[in-house]
């Protein structure tokens, strides 16, 4: 089912695929609905899952693609979309920006989200201080390439932070490719003149995560351990006194290993 709601400043479009208890995901970086459908296809079968395109990315038309964007928003927007689908306490799985948002719909909006997988969380004020001065130093490296290069010069930047080699990453067999499109690109363009200030100037501390609330922090199995996501999602665990959990891939597992990912995501969801 494709769908839309009307929010503050956008017209949001959103997905539903499946039966069951409800689980939505915040997608990372540009991705929009369509970017976890190899994971949804393994998912789909147990849970009723619900994507979205982020405001500004491809059929969710912002009303002024120029404004700033605050995580906080995009958690308002988020809550709107599982208020179109459920009433009911869901679950969440959280990818890098998509983990944030979660977090934040957490802090906001907490008797909306049953338990939340947070996937290696863009969150720089998680980290120790020098951890997060490189951080931003590198993000704010990848917006200047941005307005100096280009989208696909940034795209290319972005993938080097986070630990990511397309070229010569492991995937398992047949998943689903993503070429750079027109509308790839309008929403590289997007996430990297909006999302990226977003994640910069974020302000929820780990004080503002509630230690009772159901979160499980993830990490990447083959992520760069001295990777900034990978490294907020230890200051998560270790926070909230939970072991972290490991999954298949790096940053962008749930896109290399669909179906391993969803195993774990079907391990981690409480069935009703």
């Amino acid at each position: 089912m494709n769908s839309f709601v009307n929010v503050d400043g956008a017209r949001l479009h959103y997905q539903v695929t499946g039966s069951g208890p409800v689980l939505l995901i915040g997608q990372s970086g540009e991705g929009d609905a369509d970017r976890t459908v190899d994971l949804v296809s393994h998912l789909a079968d147990r849970l009723t899952v619900v994507t979205y395109d982020r405001r500004g990315l491809s059929r969710s038309v912002a009303d002024d693609p120029a404004a700033p964007v605050s995580i906080r928003r995009h958690a308002d927007d988020a809550a709107a979309v599982l208020r179109q689908v459920t009433d009911r306490p869901a679950a969440m799985l959280g990818l890098s920006l998509g983990a944030a948002i979660g977090l934040h719909m957490l802090s906001a909006y907490p008797a909306m989200i049953e338990v939340l997988i947070a996937h290696e969380p863009i969150a720089l004020s998680f980290l120790a201080r020098a951890d997060a001065d490189l951080a931003r130093k590198n993000l704010a490296g990848v917006r200047a390439v941005h307005e100096q290069h280009g989208w696909r010069a940034a795209a290319a930047e972005v993938a080097a932070v986070l630990g990511i080699d397309p070229r010569h990453q492991q995937t398992e067999p047949g998943i689903t490719p993503f070429p750079f499109t027109d509308q790839r690109a309008a929403n590289f363009e997007y996430f990297l003149s909006n999302d990226i200030d977003a994640a910069l100037t974020d302000t929820l501390r780990l004080a503002d995560v509630p230690r009772d609330a159901r979160i499980i922090p993830a990490v990447g199995e083959s992520s760069p351990e001295d990777g900034f996501d990978y490294l907020a999602g230890l200051a998560l665990a270790d926070h909230l006194a939970v072991p972290v959990r490991r999954f298949p891939g790096g940053h962008n597992g749930n896109l290399t290993h669909p179906r391993a990912f969803a195993q774990r995501v079907r391990e981690l969801i409480p069935r009703s």
